[in-house]
């Protein structure tokens, strides 16, 4: 799966940048912003098969439950994007994990803000605004709008007094090619994959290192979210990708059976 042309330098800047908001501004998204990201959504569509991303510029206020997880209600947003899998189709999970952090990434690019969410939806009120086929399931929404500089109490919660990810060391995710001996590419890769978002911050991946490749598989069979844990390294996915092709190195993913996810292996 690499025939997405991916904007490495953008996004490997919008990775940084990223963080999960819930308080929105009550201020429409803008119509340029809007045709771009209808646009955006377009390309992904004819990219990956058996995967959609359907933007709606309308907030998502009917299609969301309340309060989502422990961290409180989604509020003020103005509009939502919509992933949808063919359950039919293999590593469906981890394809909409991918395609929608493609789309979080470049939002963030935008100067517009995202938050996932799984389970804590209403997928047959979304099916009232857009069509989803007899063999299709709503995965997960985004929300997506624009934030002032101001954390609200929930992200406060979350991120505490400032907005730094908490993430596990990768001294424990990896395992393989000591550090000592891992080129820059790798370090790239791992660094970025490391800040990929996860339902509940659960960080679900783990990574076997080697020399030419890297290969993500999942820590354990629990399952504590309405989104699994293969929805998740999806995301990581993307963010090692696009941590690769930061370094000029370029690869492509293979995908594995479960409890591995894929492996990258460079060329």
């Amino acid at each position: 799966m690499n025939i997405i042309n991916i904007p490495a330098e953008k996004w490997y800047d919008a990775i940084q940048l990223r963080r999960s908001r819930r308080k929105f501004l009550s201020k429409p998204i803008d119509t340029q912003d809007i045709d771009h990201l209808k646009e955006l959504c377009a390309i992904l569509n004819s990219s990956i098969e058996g995967v959609r991303v359907v933007f709606t510029p309308e907030g998502p206020q009917p299609v969301l439950k309340g309060v989502i997880g422990s961290f409180g209600k989604i509020k003020g947003a103005p509009a939502y994007t919509t992933l949808i899998g063919d359950i039919k189709k293999p590593n469906v999970q981890e394809k909409v994990g991918y395609i929608g952090e493609c789309f979080v990434l470049e939002a963030t690019s935008m100067g517009l803000a995202t938050c996932w969410v799984g389970g804590l939806f209403r997928p047959e009120v979304v099916k009232e605004q857009i069509h989803v086929k007899d063999n299709e399931e709503v995965l997960a929404i985004l929300t997506v709008g624009y934030v002032g500089n101001e954390y609200g109490f929930a992200e406060k919660v979350i991120y505490g007094k400032t907005p730094k990810h908490k993430r596990k060391s990768l001294e424990s995710l990896c395992e393989g090619l000591p550090q000592d001996e891992w080129p820059e590419w790798i370090r790239s890769a791992l660094g970025a994959a490391r800040l990929a978002p996860s339902a509940y911050n659960r960080q679900p991946w783990r990574f076997l290192v080697q020399k030419d490749s890297i290969k993500i598989y999942v820590d354990n069979s629990q399952n504590s979210s309405h989104i699994t844990k293969r929805l998740d390294c999806g995301i990581a996915m993307l963010h090692l990708e696009i941590g690769v092709l930061y370094r000029g190195v370029w690869g492509k993913w293979e995908y594995l059976h479960s409890p591995d996810v894929a492996r990258f292996m460079v060329w």
